[in-house]
């Protein structure tokens, strides 16, 4: 199995990083804020998604075939995880949140479900660099 490039997932782990930094540094009330706001929440979409793949194939060595492995949910993805202690129970039971957040904005718009997403934030980095962590050392 070849190694996981992982340069984009890190980068867009660091783009949200700065986006919510900068977020805070603006009234809400400002079109700065707006800006920074869009950028958080489509960040944190790229990186969800990116989450599930790069995971998905980190856990192809728990499956006699690719193509069990393939018939995973989003959600199983980080259930089975979870069973083989690549994260935390709590680690899978907070991106099951962050899915089931991703999904409800998803078909709502506006402020408010942008402002459900960044509650979650602050966790969802340091969970975004722990996956990173994880699927860097499944590759040596």
């Amino acid at each position: 199995m070849r190694p996981l490039n992982t340069d984009y997932f890190s980068r867009c782990i660091t783009t949200l990083k700065q986006a919510f930094d900068g977020l805070n540094q603006h009234p809400s009330d400002s079109i700065n804020y707006d800006i920074f706001r869009a950028a958080c929440v489509k960040e944190f979409e790229i990186i969800l998604e990116q989450t599930g793949k790069l995971l998905k194939k980190c856990l192809k060595p728990y499956f006699a075939s690719n193509k069990q492995v393939d018939q995973l949910t989003f959600k199983d993805i980080f259930r089975v995880a979870a069973k083989h202690s690549l994260i935390t129970l709590e680690e899978a039971e907070r991106w099951l949140v962050y899915r089931d957040n991703r999904n409800d904005t998803a078909h709502d718009y506006g402020a408010g479900f942008a402002n459900q997403t960044l509650a979650l934030l602050p966790q969802f980095i340091l969970d975004a660099r722990r996956i990173n962590q994880v699927i860097q050392q499944q590759q040596s």
